[in-house]
Parts: C-alpha cells; structure tokens; sequence
C-alpha cells in the first residue's frame, strides 16, 4: 500500500491521492491553510476553556465529570484538572469493551490521583445485539464510522445523565485533536445537542429489534423536566497544546501508566475495535484510524517515526488476526459472526442516527437516561479510603 512520505496517509483513504512526490492531498491542502487563523482560534477555545474551568467551582456535588477510558489521554486529562487545576473531580468509566491493559491504567490513575471513581456496567446483551446489527448493516464508510457513531455517543449520554442527576456544571473528555470528527464536535458539544436533540437512531427504532428500554439507553433530553440544567462537554485537548509523544511519556513519569506500551493507544484499544477495523481494511483498504494519526503527524502532535512502524504493526497483527489481532477471532465468536456477514450495505452518511435539522452522517451524541439498577445494569462508586 502506498503512502504519503510526509503524514503516512495511506492512498486509498479519502485525500490520500499521492502527487508525482509522494505527497498526499490533505498535506498539499495543509500547505495552504491558514496556520494563523486556526491557532488565533485554538487561543479562543483556551481562553473559554480557562473561563469555564473557573465557573464550575462549587456549582453542584463535584466541579467536574471526567470520562475515564483508560487510555493514555484521559488519563493524563485527570491529573492536570485534579492536580494542576485543583478541581474537585468525578472520574467516570463505562464498563464495556475495557481492555486489561486500559483496567490497570484505570487503576493506577485513580489510585495515585486519590478521586472518586463512578463505574458504570451496562447491559452487555444489548451491545451484542447493537453491534451484530451494526456489523451486519454497515453504511458506506466503513464499520468503525458505523459502530462507533453510535457506541460513542452511547458512553457520552452515560456522563450527560450522572452529571444532571448529580447537578455537576461540566464534563469532559480526552479526545485528542481529530476525535471525533468536526461534524460532530470541534471543541465542545452544541447546546442544541445536548439541550433539545433526542440521541436515538431512528433506524434502530425501525428495526423492530431493540426493546423500549433499549431504545432509552440514548440521551434525550426532551425527557427531562423544562428548566432542567445541562452540562457543557468540552474537549480541553481541542484547546490546550497536544503533543502525543509528550503525553504518553508523562503519564508513565506520573505512574498513571506502567510502561510506554500499556500508555500506547494500541494497547488500550477497545477489544471490539480490532473486528472494526479488520472489516474496513477488507472493504476499504486502509485503517479507519490512518487519517486521524496523520493528521496528528501533519500537524507536527505526533511521531512521524512511531506510527511508520505501529502502524503497520497493527494492521499486520489485524489482517493475519494473531496477538492483539486475536480480539478479531474472539469478537466474532462473541457475536455468533462469520467474515462474511460483515457487510456494507448503505451509502456513505445513510442512517442511522440521522434525525431533522442535522447534516446527513451525522450520529448525534446521546446523552443518555441510564435505567435503574436491574436486568444486567450495574452503578458502582468506588472512592479509595
């Protein structure tokens, strides 16, 4: 597969066509940009980001929500809020698809930050059968921009409701710069998103294949009594300065993470996401996530040299589906799939998720009401001491 001597964008991913250098588009396009406008832009989300970190002190049990994946930059987001900001924080992670090697950073953070510690278990038969549906019905740009613009905005619904139950003024996220993609958030989730759209794809609803209280695992706000106060979610790492090297390498130097490996996000990936982007690079051609870590390298935040060899590493791991690769075979078993059933079968931007007054593709981040404990669902705090 040919790739761009720059960004290691490969080819086949959208903006990959190589000129007669070796260049891709997307760093031809880059060459062009207006560097002083997006960073003038950068300064005015810092500037926001500041102001709203002030303004959440004391508002509600806890200043803050802070979504815990496990990964090297939720990770590292804790400590500069808990111990650099001196926020009174609440971390909060979904029990689903957690690899080990994200469970033991979990640990480590929340043992060396002294923070209390909300986890939350959902139904794990409803993300089988959410997932064998997805897989099965992929729309035109692959399984990880189908699965994930549905699973994703199904953990941020998660941390929408226990910061409305616990009246916390703010949420946030690690998500690095690239994640998700702009049209669903650049910096910070709308109001209109978050205050007056309902999260629940309609084509699950008109699959006839998920039960009412499935259906309400998706945010919707309209269920909330007028006058009810929402949160802002912010990504501080749209705003403050991103360098990926520099992360992992701290958060090992802060014992939030054992080794540069378990802080890698090849490590802490979701099991699930092996089977993803095993089916895309089947049916596209490319890792989904090459765009996002060569936009990353474009832009002078990540290591042109690491991915030229994790990369390939990873995909060659997924394609052959041996060591990390393995999550492939066990996905499907999970599933009860076979390779075949791994189908696109919608244009690119068709459903689901897509509801009135939001652009065609666009998979609504779901703030979702979380049922009471039963059948499956579990909410525990665990707060050391």
């Amino acid at each position: 597969m040919r790739r761009c001597r720059r960004c290691l964008l490969p080819e086949a991913a959208p903006a990959g066509k190589l000129d007669a250098h070796g260049i891709c588009q997307a760093c031809r396009e880059y060459e062009q940009a207006d560097l002083e406008a997006e960073e003038l832009a950068r300064r005015r989300r810092v500037a926001d980001l500041e102001a709203a970190l002030a303004a959440c002190r004391g508002q509600g049990e806890y200043d803050c929500l802070v979504n815990l994946s496990g990964g090297k930059d939720s990770c590292y987001l804790l400590y500069r809020l808990k111990a650099e900001y001196g926020l009174n924080v609440l971390a909060f992670t979904t029990n689903m698809n957690v690899p080990p090697a994200a469970w033991e950073n979990i640990r480590r953070t929340i043992e060396r930050l002294d923070v209390p510690h909300l986890v939350y278990t959902p139904p794990r038969e409803f993300y089988r059968k959410l997932y064998r549906y997805l897989l099965q019905n992929q729309e035109g740009r692959g399984a990880v921009r189908t699965v994930c613009y549905v699973c994703a905005p199904l953990f941020e619904g998660y941390a929408l409701r226990v910061a409305v139950e616990k009246r916390i003024p703010l949420v946030v996220a690690g998500y690095s710069p690239g994640q998700p993609e702009p049209e669903r958030m650049m910096y910070e989730f709308s109001r209109e998103l978050i205050c007056r759209t309902d999260w629940t794809p309609p084509e699950l609803r008109a699959s006839g294949l998920f039960s009412r209280q499935e259906l309400a695992l998706f945010w919707n706000p309209l269920e909330y009594p007028v006058g009810t106060p929402f949160p802002r979610y912010l990504a501080p790492f749209h705003a403050w300065p991103y360098d990926q090297a520099e992360i992992m390498r701290r958060v090992v130097e802060l014992g939030l993470a054992a080794t540069r490996r378990t802080a890698s996000p090849v490590h802490s990936n979701c099991p699930v996401n092996w089977l993803l982007m095993y089916s895309d690079l089947k049916h596209l051609g490319y890792n989904p996530y090459a765009p996002e870590f060569s936009r990353l390298i474009r832009e002078g935040k990540a290591s042109r040299s690491y991915w030229r060899w994790a990369g390939r590493l990873a995909d060659w791991m997924i394609r052959r589906r041996i060591f990390l690769g393995r999550e492939v075979r066990r996905s499907l078993a999970w599933l009860g799939l076979r390779e075949q059933d791994l189908r696109i079968t919608r244009l690119p931007g068709a459903g689901p998720g897509e509801c009135p007054g939001v652009q065609p593709g666009f998979v609504p981040v779901q703030a979702l009401h979380l049922p009471p404990s039963e059948g499956g669902h579990q909410l525990e705090a665990a707060q050391r001491g």
